[in-house]
């Protein structure tokens, strides 16, 4: 797939259909995501990538009532850091960028195997840390749900969620975000 492809296919659907996951394909995506830069070379990211049935049920009961859809997931992955474990220069700590960037990288390795990835925001920090033995002085920075792209939206979604399911989100005008030279 084309890099430009893959970009514009990655999106936050809701509606999941499972699939069967295998430890090499996790791997797999994960030494992809691993090429990702950072400072250094420190490589600050943590993945969790549960799989398991009765572990995923656990972290259902973490997720925000608007998260619902993510229980079809396949699979979710934790990620996590904390700033000793990366370049700190000045007051700018690094391990948030370079986690976004690890993160990113992997979401568009699933996104390239034709699945879904999607980050949430809307999770227990304290209670995903505990079910996942992440030591307290880590940032659990998102959890990602994993699936098949679900053609049954009905089935799947509440009514708020089919109609967003059905939208391609539009993005700022190139002059409302960047500029050259100077601001």
């Amino acid at each position: 797939m084309e890099f430009e492809e893959l970009v514009h296919k990655r999106r936050a659907f809701r509606a999941l259909d499972s699939f069967d996951i295998s430890e090499e394909f996790i791997k797999e995506i994960a030494n992809l995501a691993a090429r990702s830069p950072s400072c250094m070379n420190k490589q600050s990211w943590r993945f969790v990538f549960v799989k398991d049935k009765q572990q995923l049920e656990k972290l259902h009961t973490v997720l925000s009532g608007g998260n619902y859809w993510a229980k079809d997931a396949s699979m979710l992955i934790a990620v996590f850091s904390k700033p000793d474990l990366d370049c700190v220069i000045g007051e700018r700590e690094y391990y948030l960028f370079d986690s976004g960037m690890a993160t990113l990288q992997l979401m568009l390795a699933f996104v390239n195997k034709g699945l879904v990835a999607h980050a949430m925001a809307g999770f227990n920090e304290k209670v995903a840390k505990e079910v996942l033995n992440i030591p307290e002085e880590m940032r659990l920075i998102t959890l990602i749900a994993v699936g098949k792209q679900s053609s049954d939206l009905a089935g799947k979604l509440g009514e708020k969620h089919v109609e967003l399911e059905k939208i391609v989100s539009t993005r700022l005008d190139f002059n409302e975000f960047a500029y050259i030279d100077s601001m």
